[in-house]
């Protein structure tokens, strides 16, 4: 029997193993949230799977996502990054994957950690939406526009309402998979 799913990842390969294994699935560790953090960013005017497909390109240009490295990328290295054609070459977005390195490491000194301060924005439950289908799916929330307002004042980039909700969906802080999706009860028991 077919499973039942929601209808964005249509039958592409990479798009299906990330909406079944990935998506909606609850993250806790820093650096895995900054990783994501920074690749939803780099998807701003693009389509996720065109940044899902270079992921790994990412994780190695980008120095295993390590913010200390990335806070102190040098010019050298970011004109490498922006010859580097397996990842995105937006002087902005690769600029502001640095800013945001620094921003983090600020968060983190001052907040003691980066996930309680991303996971306040839920008050550190998962919320379960219950779409019927993705076109009632909202782009914004109220939280995802309170993220992206603290996140901006705290000197990210590229962490409009939008992309935090996004990011939210991606690291289940929602649960986004519309109700006849066999992942939506799986990942709902997950949270309970």
């Amino acid at each position: 029997m077919t499973k039942v799913r929601c209808a964005w990842p249509k039958d592409d390969p990479t798009y299906l193993a990330y909406h079944d294994e990935e998506w909606g699935v609850p993250v806790y560790d820093d650096l895995e949230l900054f990783e994501k953090l920074i690749l939803d960013g780099s998807q701003a005017g693009l389509s996720w799977i065109t940044i899902l497909k270079r992921q790994s390109n990412y994780k190695k240009a980008y120095d295993q996502f390590d913010p200390l490295k990335m806070a102190n990328w040098t010019e050298q290295k970011i004109e490498t990054l922006l010859n580097d054609p397996s990842i995105i070459r937006n002087r902005l977005k690769i600029l502001a994957a640095q800013i945001n390195a620094r921003a983090y490491l600020d968060l983190v000194e001052n907040e003691g950690n980066f996930s309680d301060y991303i996971w306040s924005f839920v008050n550190h439950e998962p919320i379960t939406n219950s779409w019927k289908s993705w076109a009632g799916t909202p782009a914004t929330t109220k939280e995802s526009e309170r993220m992206s307002k603290e996140l901006k004042e705290r000197g990210f980039q590229f962490v409009g309402p939008t992309i935090c909700y996004a990011f939210m969906q991606a690291v289940g802080m929602v649960n986004d998979h519309i109700t006849s999706c066999f992942r939506h009860n799986e990942i709902k028991e997950m949270t309970a």
